[in-house]
């Protein structure tokens, strides 16, 4: 059974938040809201999905702030910036930081709906892809320091003969290897070796889950 996104409201303006939170009821989809940044950290969890709608100035912990340490959590969800017209350089910053999109006050609800459903299928594709990085990790982690050589030695398209003479092993040993590093890996070509190593050795960025 799916899970039922959330959208997270922060914002420090309580009539907002109401106002908030009765538009995204009356599209059937599930809010919650935040009077701070620091009581949505409270109850943050990366498992959580949904979209984050965040106003940019607050007391205590800003918006940007958040926004920036959200940025370095998997699993956070895509940030959606509520700013005043003068805040605009401030948004652009936050873009720049991961946000996912910055909307100016006040604004068309149909275009914040809009923005709504395209952070939700954002975060439903980040979601995905993440579950594969961390199959991939698993399976990394099952492999003995010397597979892991092999595996990194292999991805890179070298013959046997070749990866033998660069770790100093007789090619029979290479072969045992790699055949472990197959089956641990569960690949059935060099191909799906290869883009396991790619999932795995290269960082998960937002460019590479760009919208």
């Amino acid at each position: 059974m799916p899970i039922e996104p959330t959208v997270f409201i922060v914002d420090d303006d309580p009539a907002l938040r109401d106002s908030l939170l009765w538009l995204i009821g009356s599209i059937g989809l599930h809010g919650e809201t935040f009077a701070s940044a620091e009581e949505y950290l409270e109850q943050f969890s990366p498992d959580r999905h949904g979209c984050l709608l965040l106003d940019v100035r607050m007391p205590g912990l800003s918006g940007l702030e958040l926004n920036e340490r959200l940025s370095k959590e998997r699993g956070a969800p895509p940030v959606i910036i509520l700013t005043g017209h003068g805040d605009v350089p401030m948004a652009v910053r936050a873009l720049k930081a991961g946000a996912f999109d910055f909307i100016e006050k006040p604004f068309s609800d149909q275009i914040l709906l809009e923005r709504i459903h395209k952070a939700l299928l954002l975060d439903e594709r980040r979601r995905a892809e993440l579950e594969r990085v961390l199959s991939v990790e698993e399976r990394l982690a099952t492999l003995t320091a010397r597979e892991r050589e092999v595996f990194e030695v292999v991805v890179e398209g070298k013959p046997n003969k070749v990866i033998a003479s660069d770790l100093g092993l007789s090619q029979k040993t290479v072969e045992v290897h790699r055949a472990h590093v197959m089956e641990k890996m569960r690949a059935d070509s060099l191909a799906a070796l290869v883009r396991m190593a790619v999932i795995a050795l290269d960082p998960l960025t937002d460019s590479r889950l760009a919208p």
